[in-house]
């Protein structure tokens, strides 16, 4: 977590509605707590996993709408706007890095490190939606474009070297 963060206080995972924007408690990590949230996504995936990749995306952006209600109430007891603590748009982004590839763990790693690097990296247009964009809405996108980019490389691997 950044040096100027405002520490979470443990008491927040009480709440369910905090409990799932801070990953279940692994936004609470006091290192890289975006990397640690996104493992939150793994016990998700294996629920998931065998669905259709339509019922799948459905999943997804349901949860996505949900992150925008979770994560915008969180940043508002917070009062810090996207707080490295909250985690849920690395939990749905990774889940979304992951419609419609093989149930390998080589795809849950590529995925992983695509969709973190895209998410740490945030080429254009990520970054200035990360910038422009306010309350959940704001916390969620820049994740959604990040685990896009992370999906369409994967699905181009896949093309190509499957």
């Amino acid at each position: 977590m950044s040096a100027h963060a405002k520490p979470i206080p443990p008491r927040l995972l009480g709440h369910p509605v905090h409990l799932l924007s801070l990953g279940f408690g692994t936004g609470l990590a006091p290192r890289a707590p975006g990397t640690v949230g996104t493992l939150a996504a793994l016990p998700l995936y294996w629920l998931l996993h065998s669905l259709p990749a339509w019922q799948y995306a459905l999943v997804g952006a349901a949860l996505f709408g949900l992150g925008v209600y979770l994560c915008g109430a969180t940043a508002r007891v917070l009062g810090v706007h996207d707080h490295p603590g909250i985690v849920w748009d690395e939990v749905v982004g990774y889940l979304l890095t992951l419609v419609a590839v093989p149930y390998d763990w080589r795809w849950l790693v590529l995925g992983f490190v695509l969709f973190r690097l895209f998410d740490i990296w945030k080429p254009w247009p990520i970054r200035s939606l990360d910038r422009g964009l306010r309350g959940g809405f704001g916390i969620m996108f820049d994740d959604l474009v990040a685990a896009l980019y992370a999906s369409v490389l994967m699905q181009v691997i896949l093309y190509f070297f499957r």
